[in-house]
Order: structure tokens, then C-alpha cells, then sequence
């Protein structure tokens, strides 16, 4: 490979996705990470004898022997550099401009904790779910104080390094690490050929909040007094990016209103009403847009407003189970169904219908344990697609943003009011909100208990908290 870099480093520390990033690294064409080449311990990986022919005894005597071995390889070679690793060759990897640098970082509570659990367990990475070990551990402030202050001290080292050589380098996070997008920014910035996919090999380990993986979290919380920096983080978010859905707005025929729908939200129920704003049926609306049509809809319309519906993620999860999973008809998801009921043990009638064997109770039972595979699904625990119509509704919002935030984020309960609000702010009369035909086999009354609501609220942590959802009301 030829290019700006003859080599490259991954600075990073201890459970912050390094191995996730090498296996990415490495799936590029022309592209080798040796592991931790430089770890006292070892030479790249425990396992191994040497690297590129150079022993762990060769590189104790001459560390500059596999630094200008890594360098001198076919293709782009590179390594993770923590901060214990041998001190002898950073120097020279900094001053090296034809070494390309990138920087890998993750919340530091997050990190710590995921430490303690990897020496508990002693399990250092996961490529099958069924491998899994979990534990709990102690929080102890002393510990992570030193933690927490070797690792700014390294990066504030780092950085002034590299400002001093004026030199730039990558950052990525942890969060990044399943953007396709940004692991081939990572390639573009090496010269590498871009992926096509990202590799399912390695697992996250520990995708659980820090409440049920600290067993003192009351106590973690009061030594850290900055309750904001653990909220943030205490929910994992494993889900894939999702996009802007632009194809997916409905706009009213001649009023200035646009719709973000989010899949599982009452969308027929908003066309509905867009549709009588302008005293047209619901085929007439504006639909199948591009970011240039949607631009030119907005200059075209003055005023105009934007707006999508959130709903309580019961309700939400509920119409999806009937409408996608229950029902056996054009809308519904038959391979994903059949999936549910041979591997996650859902029983569901052939014809989708209420009956004698299936009924409130069955329906209930059904829907606990969808619920459950909810809850896998958007931690990456599951081989089925992480489907939009139960993806979380904050992941979806945050998609739109990536081409344009909607003006007003309407609840589904206040939703009348919502729409008449938001009408009036184009100068228009408000119909009211009708509900169109439609037919359910079961209501979510006839099921809903502490268990289904407490069953939800585990599986949409982060849409509890972004939107302040309270226990479902009928």
C-alpha cells in the first residue's frame, strides 16, 4: 500500500473498543493491527511468540527493531499503544509523520467499570452471545481516582506531543465503533479501501446500565456529585445509526404542514387528519420526498412547520406486536414471526385471530416476551434486524436530525391539542382528529399490568428517559 502513512498507531486504553477497532482495522484490505506490540507482558497478543519475526525477547533488547519492522511490512501495518506500554518508542512514533495516529477514547466511569468486570470474570472479549460472563462489582472512589488521573495525565502528554510536532491524528469513540460511516472516514484517513459491512465477530460484553452492574451505585453516585456525567452514560445504546427517513415524510396537500413519522406511532391516524386539513383523501397527500424535494416544499410554503409524534413506548410496542407480529396480513412480518415463535418460544395463532386457545392470557404472554426480544434486539444480541418499527424513538429522532430536526415533537396522548397548536401557527382552520377504521383483536387494557409495564421500561431505558415517560394510562 502506498500513501501519506507507512504505518499507523491506535492509542486507547483498556476496554475502550480497542479490539473492536482492530478486528475493523484489520477487515481492510491492506490493513494489519498487530495487537499490543508493545505491552510489557507480551508481544501483540498472549498467545504469541513474536511479530513480523521479532521476539518479545528481540523487542525487550531493541524496541526500535519491530517499531521499524511494523514500518517496513507489505501493506499498512499498525498496533494499540496504552498507556503502560513500553515508553522507549512513543517519541519516535509521535515524531514520525508518516505514522498516522489514531485516537480512541470512552467515558472513563464506563471504562473502569468494564475493567473491574473483565479481572472479575477474567473473560476479555465475547464472540458468542451464549459465552457471556457478568458480575458485579464494587465501585471504590480511591481506585478510580487513580484511574481516572493516569488517564488524563497520558492524554494531556499525548496531546501536547502531538501539537508540538504538529502533527493531527483521528479521534473516534467508543460510541463510533458501529458507524460504517465513520470506520471509513478511518480508512479514507489511511489511504484504505472503504468496507462494505462491519464485522458481527466480537460482542459487546457488558451492555447492561451501570446501576445493575455496580452493586454500591447509590454510594458511586454520591462519591462522583456530578450525577449528570452518570445519567448520561447509565443507559447503553447499541443500536445501529439510523438515517433521516426523508422518503418517509408526508406533507398536507396545500397546507404548510410536514410529517416525520416514526414507525409504531399512530401514522395512519396523522394522515388521516393531514388529509382533512385540506379537504382531500389521504392518497392526495405529498409523499415519497428526497432532501431536494423536501427544500424546495419548505421555499415553496411559507410558513410551514415540521413535526413528528412520540408515543409511550407500552403503546408503541403493543401496536407493533399486533400489527406486525400477531397479524398474518400484508403488513405483517412473517419471517420475523415465525422466527419469534421457533426460537424465542412466542405462541401465536396461524390466523392471527382471537380464539378459544388465544386469548387475553395468551395475548399477555405473547407480548412479555416480544417484549423481551425487544430488549435483546436493540443491545445486538439477536441475529433479526433491528427493525424501525420497534427501533427506540430517540435513535429515530436523532436520525432525522441528521438532515432536519423537526420543528415540534408532539406526544401521542396530547396529541389533539398538539396538531391544533401547531395548526394555528400557519393560519389554519383545525378539523378534529378523527381516528380512521380500523380493527384490533386486542386492546392493551385487556393486558397491561406493573409486569408488562416494568418489562417495556427495560427494554426502552433511553425513550423513558429522553422523553419523561411515566407508567402507561389507559
Amino acid at each position: 500500500m502506498t500513501g501519506r502513512f507507512d504505518s499507523f498507531v491506535m492509542f486507547a486504553e483498556m476496554r475502550t473498543g480497542s479490539n473492536l477497532l482492530e478486528t475493523h482495522l484489520n477487515a481492510m484490505e491492506g490493513v494489519t493491527c498487530h495487537g499490543e506490540a508493545f505491552n510489557p507482558a507480551f508481544i501483540g497478543y498472549p498467545n504469541r511468540d513474536d511479530i513480523l519475526g521479532i521476539s518479545k525477547k528481540q523487542r525487550e533488547q531493541k524496541p526500535d527493531l519491530l517499531v521499524q519492522a511494523i514500518r517496513n511490512a507489505d501493506g499498512l501495518n499498525g498496533f494499540r499503544y496504552f498507556h503502560e506500554h513500553d515508553p522507549r518508542i512513543l517519541a519516535d512514533i509521535i515524531a514520525d509523520e508518516r505514522c498516522a495516529k489514531i485516537i480512541l477514547t470512552r467515558n472513563p466511569l464506563d471504562s473502569f467499570v468494564s475493567l473491574q468486570i473483565a479481572r472479575a470474570t477474567n473473560q476479555w472479549k465475547l464472540t458468542h452471545e451464549t459465552r457471556r460472563k457478568t458480575s458485579q462489582i464494587e465501585f471504590q472512589p480511591r481506585k478510580y481516582a487513580k484511574f481516572l488521573a493516569d488517564l488524563q495525565a497520558f492524554q494531556q502528554d499525548l496531546r501536547g506531543a502531538l501539537q508540538r510536532a504538529g502533527q493531527t491524528s483521528f479521534f473516534v469513540d467508543y460510541d463510533d465503533l458501529n458507524s460504517l460511516d465513520v470506520l471509513n472516514g478511518i480508512a479514507a484517513y489511511l489511504g484504505a479501501p472503504t468496507l462494505s459491512a462491519l464485522s458481527s465477530e466480537l460482542k459487546r460484553q457488558n451492555p447492561a446500565p451501570l446501576s445493575s452492574k455496580v452493586s454500591n451505585y447509590a454510594e458511586m453516585r454520591a462519591a462522583l456529585g456530578k450525577v449528570e456525567q452518570i445519567d448520561e452514560q447509565d443507559i447503553a445504546s447499541t443500536e445501529p445509526a439510523r438515517n433521516a427517513a426523508v422518503p418517509s415524510y408526508i406533507a398536507a396537500a396545500e397546507t404548510g404542514l410536514l410529517y416525520h413519522p416514526i414507525p409504531g406511532g399512530p401514522m395512519a391516524k396523522v394522515a388521516h387528519w393531514l388529509a382533512q386539513v385540506d379537504g382531500v383523501a389521504t392518497a392526495d397527500l405529498l409523499t415519497d420526498f428526497s432532501q431536494k424535494t423536501v427544500r424546495r416544499w419548505k421555499r415553496n410554503r411559507t410558513p410551514n412547520r415540521t413535526f413528528t409524534v412520540v408515543c409511550h413506548p407500552v403503546e408503541r410496542a403493543h401496536r407493533v406486536f399486533c400489527e406486525r407480529i400477531l397479524n398474518v396480513d400484508e403488513a405483517s412480518f412473517p419471517v420475523i414471526r415465525q422466527n419469534l415463535i421457533e426460537n424465542y418460544d412466542i405462541t401465536l395463532p396461524k390466523d392471527g385471530r382471537r380464539s378459544s386457545g388465544y386469548g387475553p392470557n395468551e395475548h399477555r404472554v405473547g407480548f412479555l416476551k416480544f417484549l423481551e426480544f425487544i430488549k435483546a434486539n436493540l443491545e445486538g444480541k439477536t441475529s433479526i434486524r433491528v427493525d424501525p418499527n420497534w427501533a427506540s424513538q430517540s435513535s429515530i429522532l436523532h436520525g432525522f436530525s441528521t438532515f432536519m430536526s423537526p420543528d415540534m415533537v408532539i406526544r401521542e396522548a396530547e396529541l389533539s391539542d398538539g396538531l391544533a397548536y401547531l395548526l394555528a401557527q400557519v393560519k389554519s382552520t383545525c378539523p378534529a382528529l378523527t381516528q380512521p377504521d380500523t380493527s384490533a383483536e386486542f386492546e392493551l387494557a385487556e393486558i397491561y399490568d406493573a409486569e408488562v409495564e416494568r418489562a417495556c421500561r427495560e427494554a426502552y431505558q433511553r425513550d423513558y428517559m429522553a422523553f419523561g415517560f411515566s407508567a402507561w394510562k389507559n
